[in-house]
């Protein structure tokens, strides 16, 4: 079971078993609660999980704002499972959708529809002409990602229906509800996941050359705009880091997974000849200057390959091993057969 945290102007209490924290939040409601699995703290009145009727091992679902008549996403309910090789499971109302990238599917209910879509499925690109569906579909090749992405429904007249999307590589997935970030978040090209229905997927374009063409992801990000959920996923452990105005983070640029629109992403070199030449670290560093928020990994996934990539067997003998035996050393140890 879950501990819980609440805070009340500033005072946190906590840790807390599931029953104690149902207590207090009938006691008093008016503060904010969070516990693993969440991406931030929320209201504790927005938290059915803590209310009295909450059943044990109900599922997190952040409700809609007190401005709910304003959302253009669908509100859909969602639990994470797994530590370093997670999915995420979404709780789908009849009419309710969501959209994931192609081949995230790990598996759905049967009273789920599945339609393949042009573009990011948002009702613009759906309910457009074919010219929309295309700027659409043309906006995510940009980033190097496929023409098409898949929509998920609720097919059925009643009760709710479940499908989960798995993460590509060990690491983390993230919910990040839009609306609580201004409603855009800047992300790196491949780490999106999944979202729900009415989530935009645009390009971010990078105004400084330089950062454009050393900043690790690029020219070209992700841009995620909308009010509703987004699941982003980052590899190895997932840092979140809140920018004060002027603050500065400097980064490895593959560690770069997501920030919010109002931080300022630019490189600059990481010394001098001597650091940048046999440093290991290459030969920019990101630079991050708040105000805002930004989401770190520890793991990115072009360093997991770049080493397995140099640990494989290559044509002509083991490449960093230093055998002396070559070829022969590896038939040697079990690395390769005949």
């Amino acid at each position: 079971m879950h501990q819980w945290f609440l805070s009340y102007n500033g005072q946190q209490m906590g840790p807390l078993d599931h029953a104690a924290a149902i207590a207090q939040a009938a006691k008093n409601p008016d503060g904010h609660c969070w516990r693993q699995g969440f991406a931030e703290w929320m209201p504790i009145s927005a938290c059915t999980e803590l209310r009295a009727e909450s059943a044990a091992g109900a599922m997190a679902v952040p409700t809609p704002p007190p401005a709910a008549s304003s959302q253009r996403s669908d509100v859909i309910d969602y639990r994470i499972y797994g530590e370093d090789m997670q999915f995420v499971e979404i709780e789908l109302d009849p009419g309710e959708s969501a959209v994931a990238e192609a081949g995230s599917l790990m598996y759905k209910e049967s009273v789920v529809s599945m339609d393949t879509v042009f573009g990011d499925g948002t009702a613009s690109s759906a309910g457009g002409g074919f010219m929309d569906k295309l700027v659409g579909a043309g906006k995510r090749l940009i980033t190097g990602e496929s023409l098409f992405t898949t929509v998920f429904s609720h097919a059925g007249a009643s009760g709710k229906a479940k499908v989960a999307f798995a993460a590509p590589y060990p690491g983390t997935i993230v919910p990040m509800t839009l609306s609580n970030y201004g409603g855009t978040i800047i992300a790196q090209k491949d780490s999106f996941l999944c979202a729900a229905r009415g989530v935009q997927i645009g390009i971010f374009f990078q105004k400084k050359i330089m950062t454009a063409l050393f900043g690790g992801e690029g020219f070209i990000m992700q841009k995620l705009t909308g009010d509703g959920l987004v699941f982003i996923h980052a590899g190895g452990t997932i840092m979140e880091r809140e920018l004060k105005p002027g603050e500065r983070l400097d980064v490895d640029t593959g560690c770069v997974v997501a920030m919010t629109s109002t931080v300022n992403f630019d490189v600059q070199p990481v010394g001098g000849v001597k650091s940048m030449l046999f440093g290991g670290e290459g030969v920019f560093l990101a630079t991050l200057t708040g105000p805002g928020k930004v989401w770190l990994q520890s793991l990115p996934f072009s360093r997991m390959a770049g080493r397995m990539y140099a640990a494989a067997y290559q044509k002509g003998g083991s490449q960093g091993e230093g055998s002396v035996l070559g070829g022969l050393g590896g038939i040697l140890s079990g690395d390769r057969g005949f």
